[in-house]
């Protein structure tokens, strides 16, 4: 089956890679398992060889129709439960019975942001998340302040995840090759809030706003939000770059903005 441009498909076919990721998830069989994009099955068909169920999310219906089809061999012991539905537009809480969900996959490219900020609205119901992402996206999510792969995703992702980097993944692992290489990678939501009584979208706001502008100083970014008196109010030097910033100061700005929101 050719892979499809439009929906970004490159399509894991090397079977080092394939134990790899499988012994990093060490699936057990009682758990909640849910693939996005399974493309052809290359995690699909050695997970139902060892759990008794798999939710799959696909949103090509040809792949569907395939994986489908493939499930019906009798090396294939598990059951697979397939939606043929975009992942960005669906809703994981109706998965698992309320229990909580490991979610795996190899997320196309052109998505995988998107659907990672859809997954952290999700949080509460995971338990963790298996993804092959492109590399540069990993190191993104893992950034320290002050490095040039910090930034609003950075944030973000460790306000919701503790993330883990496991292993790098070449093109050649791919039909078609990537032009860039690829990393796996471990999340695991957070079980107690960093900050409880805040919104996650006033910091997200916040975030984005900061960043909208990195390269300016946090008093011009952030210009009509929060002044430079305000910033050094909150102990937080107004010269600095939006890149300077740690977690815990962003959660201090967010918070001071819903306040002063609120108050208006």
């Amino acid at each position: 089956m050719q892979p499809k441009k439009r929906f970004g498909q490159h399509f894991l076919h090397d079977p080092y890679i394939i134990c790899q990721i499988i012994e990093a998830i060490c699936p057990q069989p009682n758990d909640a398992i849910v693939e996005i994009g399974p493309g052809q099955g290359a995690l699909t068909f050695p997970l139902l060889r060892k759990i008794p169920q798999l939710y799959a999310i696909e949103l090509d219906r040809d792949l569907a129709s395939y994986l489908t089809q493939g499930c019906s061999s009798d090396s294939i012991k598990g059951k697979l439960i397939l939606y043929n539905q975009d992942a960005l537009r669906f809703d994981f809480s109706k998965l698992g019975d309320q229990q909580p969900l490991r979610i795996v996959g190899n997320l196309p490219y052109n998505i995988s942001t998107a659907l990672l900020f859809h997954l952290f609205t999700q949080a509460d119901n995971i338990k963790d998340c298996h993804f092959m992402l492109q590399r540069e996206i990993v190191l993104r999510m893992g950034a320290a302040p002050n490095s040039k792969d910090y930034g609003r995703l950075s944030v973000m992702t460790q306000f919701y995840c503790t993330v883990i980097r496991l292993f790098p993944v070449k093109p050649g692992a791919f039909l078609p090759p990537p032009k860039v290489d690829s990393m796996v990678v471990r999340l695991i939501p957070r079980k107690i809030s960093l900050a409880p009584d805040l919104s996650p979208r006033v910091l997200n706001q916040i975030v984005t706003q900061a960043f909208s502008q990195r390269r300016k100083t946090l008093a011009n970014s952030l210009k009509g939000w929060i002044n430079a008196e305000e910033l050094t109010e909150l102990n937080i030097d107004p010269r600095l770059r939006p890149e300077a910033l740690s977690l815990t100061q962003y959660l201090t700005l967010a918070h001071y903005w819903q306040k002063k929101t609120t108050d208006l």
